[in-house]
């Protein structure tokens, strides 16, 4: 009976923070929200112009391997130029979206949870509420937010790079202009594929920003529980991410999107 109880505790906490989070979200859109705009700044900056670098980097290199592997079987059929096809509905559907949320998990979302659960270590979250600022309002909801405005401006640098790194390859390997694959990319994406895409970072952002908060603000207040937070804070938002992802696809194909 008391494992019983200990499980439907363990199941109804992550249900009372998504709650808690709606309402100081509605609040917060309202005019009544709660946190210090130096904070929000602070986190929205560290999620947006500082996490360019590698996220472009890795999207390019994606985008090279796809027109790489692409190139390869597409030239032994005559049909190399489809590689822009399949290198740009590639990554404006699928890949631009999913390995930027994968990247952030592993920066940010592991950021998140590691700021808080040392925050909770040191009993800084405890002087937050006696102090009549609910962690809620004051920390997690300016970090969820963040990650939802920048997750699509990250998606858009993603798909440029990954694009750029399969015109790369394409130039290299099949003797394609640049104006010629540009041509054929934007005749193959539709504002459907864009907006998928665009969908599913939205989404990928606001589970990366609630798993990561979720994982420092209930850990254990300790060393130990740091790094149990972190780790559990990204390989859940990875999981999560690739469950999302397979509910998105399901999704688009029953719409016959």
């Amino acid at each position: 009976m008391a494992a019983m109880n200990a499980l439907l505790a363990g199941a109804r906490r992550p249900v009372t923070f998504l709650g808690e989070v709606i309402l100081a979200g509605v609040a917060a859109v309202g005019g009544g929200w709660r946190f210090r705009m130096a904070d929000f700044v602070r986190v929205l900056a560290d999620t947006s112009w500082r996490a360019v670098p590698i996220v472009s980097t890795v999207n390019f290199l994606v985008g090279a391997i796809l027109a790489f592997v692409g190139a390869v079987q597409l030239a032994k059929f005559g049909a190399g130029i489809f590689v822009a096809d399949l290198v740009g509905i590639a990554v404006a559907r699928e890949m631009a979206a999913i390995i930027t949320a994968v990247v952030i998990a592993g920066r940010t979302g592991a950021a998140f949870a590691a700021e808080m659960a040392s925050m909770q270590a040191n009993e800084e979250i405890d002087a937050l509420e006696v102090l009549g600022l609910p962690a809620i309002d004051f920390l997690v909801l300016p970090r969820v937010i963040a990650l939802l405005v920048m997750m699509p401006l990250l998606y858009v640098f993603a798909c440029m790079t990954g694009i750029l790194g399969g015109m790369s390859v394409a130039a290299a390997m099949l003797d394609i202009s640049m104006a010629g694959y540009l041509q054929r990319t934007s005749e193959s994406l539709t504002w459907i594929h864009l907006a998928l895409g665009a969908g599913k970072s939205l989404a990928f952002g606001i589970l990366i920003g609630l798993v990561g908060t979720y994982f420092g603000l209930y850990t254990k207040r300790n060393a130990a529980g740091v790094g149990m937070a972190t780790t559990g804070a990204v390989v859940t938002s990875i999981v999560g991410i690739i469950v999302l992802d397979a509910v998105f696809a399901l999704c688009a194909n029953a719409l016959n999107l």
